[in-house]
């Protein structure tokens, strides 16, 4: 009966309630939600600022007077006890601050950039690079991105820095200049699918349903603010039905993004192809406020020369780069010209096994897998 009442009572007052109180109460909860992440992040950029001044203490110490290991132990533990309710002063941790403060000697920038990102990521940057430079281009991206520590990870194994921006593209020819700056800094090349493994690919549709199967790592992959819209997409034009790969829209760019997936390598046809879908595209779905809708298409291989003669004589936005599933960072094309082939190698360690008689051939056959 209590229950019975108390239930009445609820409803007596939700009717009895202002008519705008719904809307008063959701932008509250709204403005609450804004000041607990702003505290959050205020939080969060104090306690990094406070390890840089604790491990620029601690190297400046280190300079003047040679504080050893033993030293940093000790500090560690005073200030654990000193501090009993805080985490984070453990050796390793101090050693870590000190790295941190000798890594990002600029004040200004460690309050504008890395203090606005997790401890967490920060010591991801320390870890993962070495060169000065690419930990503050990693740097900057994360704040710019909003890319958690995993997601971070993720990039700078990839060698995002050395993919970003190098896509084959008629874009400059295109688009507006500042629409093809930002188009430029969108795509990359090649895109790493590592998430797919070593499966034999054969087929167009085999690599769609992979990719699909995977979309949030494809996702990931293609870089924030594609949004994924269908996958073979009827297009009825000239009573003609037509299916494109892979439809997407960029909300940075305002535009639809479609993809188009080749298993081999680049052809001139895979180019009109593209341009075909690009322009029905634009005149069946395209709104009247999005701009001209981008192409990207992705091989197993790449010409680099085919590819700009391609892209050439096309009057519409498209982009052609390679798919690799290879795992780990992706090298330069010049350094990848300096290393030898797998074949290579193994003719390489045939030549010295027949220079040891010593070795039976069940041996060789072992060293050679």
């Amino acid at each position: 009966m209590r229950t019975l009442r108390a239930r009445s009572d609820s409803n007596a007052i939700m009717r009895n309630l202002p008519g705008n109180y719904q809307n008063v109460l959701k932008r509250l909860r709204a403005d609450i939600q804004t000041s607990r992440i702003k505290a959050q992040l205020s939080a969060n950029a104090a306690m990094v600022l406070l390890y840089w001044r604790i491990g620029s203490a601690i190297a400046e110490q280190q300079e003047a007077l040679g504080w050893g290991a033993k030293v940093i132990d000790r500090l560690a533990a005073d200030l654990s006890r000193a501090f009993p309710d805080m985490k984070g002063f453990s050796p390793r941790n101090l050693k870590y601050m000190r790295a941190f403060a000798l890594a990002w000697p600029d004040s200004q920038f460690v309050q504008r950039v890395v203090a606005q990102i997790p401890w967490r990521s920060n010591l991801a940057l320390l870890d993962k690079n070495s060169d000065p430079a690419v930990r503050t281009w990693y740097a900057e991206m994360t704040l710019q991105e909003g890319w958690s520590q995993p997601v971070l990870v993720v990039q700078i194994e990839s060698a995002l820095h050395l993919r970003k921006g190098q896509l084959s593209h008629n874009f400059a020819l295109t688009l507006p200049p500042g629409e093809s700056d930002l188009a430029t800094q969108v795509f990359k090349d090649p895109y790493i699918f590592d998430f797919l493994g070593t499966t034999d690919i054969r087929r167009e549709l085999e690599l769609e349903n992979a990719l699909i199967d995977h979309i949030q790592k494809f996702l990931l992959e293609l870089g924030s603010g594609f949004a994924f819209v269908g996958r073979q997409v009827l297009l009825e034009f000239g009573n003609q039905d037509f299916r494109l790969d892979l439809l997407f829209y960029h909300l940075k760019l305002r535009c639809f993004v479609v993809v188009e997936l080749k298993i081999g390598h680049l052809e001139p046809g895979h180019v009109s192809q593209l341009g075909f879908y690009l322009s029905v595209v634009d005149d069946v779905m395209r709104h009247p406020s999005d701009r001209p809708s981008i192409g990207l298409l992705l091989v197993r291989e790449k010409n680099q020369l085919i590819a700009e003669y391609c892209l050439r004589t096309q009057n519409q936005p498209m982009g052609i780069a390679e798919w690799k599933t290879e795992h780990g960072k992706v090298l330069p094309s010049d350094l990848q010209n300096c290393l030898p082939s797998v074949e290579q190698i193994e003719k390489e360690l045939l030549v010295e096994l027949s220079l040891n008689p010593n070795d039976e051939s069940e041996d060789k056959e072992v060293k050679l897998k």
